[in-house]
């Protein structure tokens, strides 16, 4: 046979996810999903076809199949394979382009064993979880593909006077593929397309900028994988004197704080400003500060929520202000939900904030 695939079946498709031989002279496509109800697979499974075809072309179910001709199907050996529960996952299929009459039940015999081979070794929890980072792969491929994220912005005032003078970029993306913008950005770091789809994201939050009036900042998240690529730069330096933030995420250890700084350096030139993320809720808050001398320090959300009745986030509040203004940093409180936290922060001398208390994320910046 000239192609081999290995499929697996998600809702209404079928998606080939591995594939030997001569895939492109068949159009055969590792991680594209096709109708599995217009598939030869569908129909062995369900019985209506046999798992032995020596000449679709001449068969008289398979002959009006349009996927005969899309994938030029001479003839075609199939078995399903199982998950750990038993159920069909999908099809172990070989296919060649001309008709063969010695494919008997010898044949099927065989791709049978194979099959259930691969149910055996993809039905352990290493096989498992390759499955699972393979089906994400497609999810998140599709979503580069299609340009499918959507970017939203929440408010950030100043806390003296209410005054909106901010607004944070973030990206959200179809609740039925992701929960949330977490899931699908560490989702896409697993599979090795974080840094693709950080960049999509940033492209949707720039369009934003146009919306804003002139003298508010725009900010964007970028891990510090993302922003030390050129591509990175690419995007934002003509965006350079427009007021652009890039906030960079602290839940993310950094190994070279010299490299990190040299690919800011252009960008903080340009008039990019740096924020740092998280302040105090991932590794090494103070040395990774330190390292980086931000223009904006965002205190976390675990230590602003309830700031107004604990003493101990109070006083850390406190220091941390002083520590901003000593190294000409702004502090910026994030997930500020009660007036009675706005007030607590506001009398420690925290100049803004960011919450529900002024706004969930919306679509338009003055919705």
């Amino acid at each position: 046979m000239e192609v081999a695939w290995l499929s697996t079946f998600t809702g209404e498709e079928q998606v080939i996810t591995s594939a030997t031989g001569l895939t492109a002279a068949m159009n055969v496509t590792v991680g594209e999903g096709t109708e599995l109800a217009a598939s030869f697979c569908v129909r062995v499974v369900a019985g209506a076809l046999p798992a032995v075809i020596s000449d679709a072309r001449r068969h008289p179910v398979t002959r009006e199949l349009a996927v005969t001709r899309e994938l030029n199907i001479g003839s075609y050996v199939g078995a399903p394979w199982r998950d750990a529960e038993g159920n069909v996952a999908g099809m172990l299929c070989c296919l060649s382009r001309t008709a063969d009459p010695d494919l008997d039940a010898n044949a099927a015999r065989y791709v049978s064993m194979l099959a259930d081979l691969i149910s055996d070794h993809l039905g352990s929890a290493a096989g498992r979880a390759r499955l699972e980072t393979q089906r994400a792969e497609v999810v998140v491929r599709d979503i580069l593909r299609t340009h499918a994220v959507r970017a939203v912005v929440q408010p950030i005032v100043r806390l003296t006077d209410g005054a909106t003078v901010a607004f944070e970029a973030l990206s959200r993306f179809e609740p039925t593929t992701f929960a949330s913008p977490d899931r699908a950005f560490a989702t896409a770091a697993v599979c090795g397309l974080g840094i693709d789809l950080e960049l999509l994201a940033v492209r949707r939050a720039l369009q934003l900028r146009d919306q804003l009036p002139a003298d508010m900042w725009l900010g964007i998240n970028l891990s510090p994988e993302a922003v030390c690529t050129s591509a990175a730069r690419d995007l934002l330096l003509p965006y350079a004197g427009r007021r652009i933030g890039v906030e960079l995420t602290e839940h993310t250890p950094v190994g070279d704080y010299d490299e990190l700084n040299a690919h800011l350096q252009p960008l903080r030139a340009a008039g990019v400003e740096l924020v740092i993320d998280d302040a105090g809720a991932g590794f090494a808050s103070l040395h990774h500060i330190l390292q980086l001398r931000p223009d904006t320090i965002k205190l976390d959300i675990s230590l602003v929520r309830g700031i107004d009745d604990d003493p101990v986030r109070r006083a850390l509040a406190r220091s941390m202000t002083g520590f901003a203004d000593e190294i000409g940093a702004t502090l910026l409180a994030e997930g500020v939900e009660t007036a009675a936290e706005r007030d607590t922060l506001r009398e420690l001398g925290v100049k803004y904030g960011q919450g529900y208390l002024w706004g969930k994320p919306r679509a338009h910046p003055f919705a």
